[in-house]
């Protein structure tokens, strides 16, 4: 199941993506449309972290291909901005939430060309629109897990992108930091920015996504949240990895689905 849409942001058709021989995805074919905040959604192995990184060219794909407003990556990579998982960066780096802010400026800048007053005060802008402008100064590896992805996310912000993908953006965060990150994703909406995020919430994703895709090697549905995300294709997509299967339709409608996949 993958909703058309006239005008995407995304489209994905026919991608395999194999390691060592072994499928990762299977023929995915999908688009999301421009202006939205889209939820990849599946169970742990299910490929969403490889679907991303083929979107931002950083896996090869043995078949398919990803266009992003209709052009291919190398076209509009620059209107592109990448929030990692947090656990995989080097947090012991020795830089300041500042320095790694103004980093999310350094494609604007050109080659051999240093940041500007400009470029600092964007940085410290962006800061304070993630709540840590009081901690531009202190280390990285000094904060908490909530604010160094503050720190990601601020620099995201810095790179003024169209096109913002996000490999699990509120794992680790407390519960003050992701309501942030939330009101944050739905300003840039309002921008009419795109953000593609992963996430496991099961919980949180109707009300943190209008369109929801749902993997397992293949792709399971893609669509409008309140479409998609129902006991059905749930099951289809978590199988027997989902506790209490038959308590699906339950569970959603009294609003205590499992907050973690197990």
């Amino acid at each position: 199941m993958n909703v058309a849409v006239d005008n995407p942001a995304l489209e994905i058709h026919d991608l395999t993506i194999s390691y060592n021989r072994r499928p990762v995805l299977w023929d995915v074919d999908l688009t999301i449309p421009e202006g939205a905040i889209v939820g990849v959604i599946g169970p742990n192995g299910a490929g969403k972290t490889t679907l991303i990184k083929a979107v931002m060219g950083l896996v090869p794909a043995g078949s398919g291909y990803v266009q992003i407003y209709g052009r291919p990556l190398d076209e509009v990579r620059e209107r592109i901005s990448y929030v990692p998982q947090r656990e995989s960066v080097d947090w012991d780096f020795p830089a300041s939430a500042r320095d790694v802010v103004l980093m999310g400026r350094y494609g604007k800048l050109g080659l051999f060309r240093r940041p500007r007053r400009a470029d600092r005060d964007k940085a410290d802008e962006c800061l304070h629109r993630v709540g840590i402008e009081h901690l531009g100064d202190r280390q990285i590896s000094q904060l908490s897990g909530g604010q160094q992805q503050r720190v990601f996310l601020a620099r995201a912000l810095a790179q003024d992108a169209d096109f913002y993908i996000m490999d699990e953006p509120f794992t680790g965060v407390d519960a003050a930091t992701e309501a942030a990150i939330v009101e944050i994703l739905r300003g840039m909406r309002a921008r009419g920015r795109t953000i593609l995020a992963v996430h496991h919430d099961l919980q949180s994703a109707l009300d943190y996504f209008d369109w929801v895709v749902l993997l397992n090697m293949r792709l399971v549905a893609s669509g409008p949240a309140d479409k998609v995300f129902t006991a059905e294709l749930l099951q289809k997509t978590y199988g027997g990895k989902l506790t209490l299967l038959s308590k699906v339709g339950n569970l959603l409608q009294k609003e205590e689905f499992p907050t973690r996949e197990t």
